[in-house]
C-alpha cells in the first residue's frame, strides 16, 4: 500500500439525509478514531451532496483540534479552473485537484471521481442506506461505490448503520 493512501479516508454518500445529531457524533467519533488510532491526516471530499457537506463540516471542527489534518476537494468538474476559483476552493480545502482519468466519463462522472478516491484511500466513512436505489438504474451512485471500496479491500465504516 502506498505510504499516503495509508493515511488517507474518503467519503461519499446519499445526496439527501437526515441530519441529525446522532449522525454529527457519529462523524466526528469515527473520523477522530480514525486520526488518533490510525494516523490518518488526509481527507478526500467530493461534492453534489448533503452527506459530503456535512463531512467537510465535521472535519473543519476536528481541524482545530488537530490543525495537521489535510482536507482535499476532489473535482468531477472544472478539470482546469482559474485562480479566483482555486483561492475560492482552499478558503475551505487544503488543496483540490481534478482526477485527469476522469475526463470524458459523462454522466458517470461523479461514479469515476468516487473510484478514484477509494483507489487513494485506506479507510472510507460513508452513509450507505442500502435499500435506497434510483428509479432507472436501481442501483445509486453511493451503492456502486459502496461495491468498489469493498472490492478494494477498504476499511469502511458505514454510518447509515451506526
Amino acid at each position: 500500500m502506498a505510504e499516503a493512501k495509508k493515511y488517507t479516508c474518503c467519503f461519499f454518500g446519499h445526496r439527501k439525509l437526515p441530519e441529525t445529531n446522532d449522525l454529527k457524533v457519529q462523524l466526528y467519533l469515527q473520523a477522530e478514531k480514525l486520526i488518533v488510532n490510525e494516523k490518518v491526516h488526509t481527507f478526500l471530499f467530493g461534492s453534489r451532496s448533503e452527506f459530503d457537506k456535512l463531512c467537510h463540516s465535521i472535519v473543519t471542527i476536528l481541524k482545530q483540534k488537530y490543525p495537521f489534518i489535510k482536507r482535499i476537494c476532489v473535482r468531477a468538474e472544472f478539470p482546469y479552473i482559474n485562480n479566483e476559483y482555486r483561492n475560492y476552493l482552499l478558503e475551505k480545502y487544503e488543496d483540490t485537484y481534478y482526477p485527469l482519468k476522469i475526463t470524458g466519463a459523462g454522466k458517470a462522472v461523479y461514479i469515476e471521481r468516487n473510484c478514484k478516491m477509494i483507489d487513494s484511500s485506506a479507510f472510507c466513512i460513508c452513509y450507505y442506506d442500502k435499500n435506497c436505489s434510483t428509479p432507472k438504474s436501481g442501483k445509486s451512485g453511493t451503492a456502486i461505490a459502496y461495491s468498489y471500496a469493498a472490492q478494494k479491500g477498504l476499511r469502511i465504516i458505514n454510518i447509515f448503520n451506526q
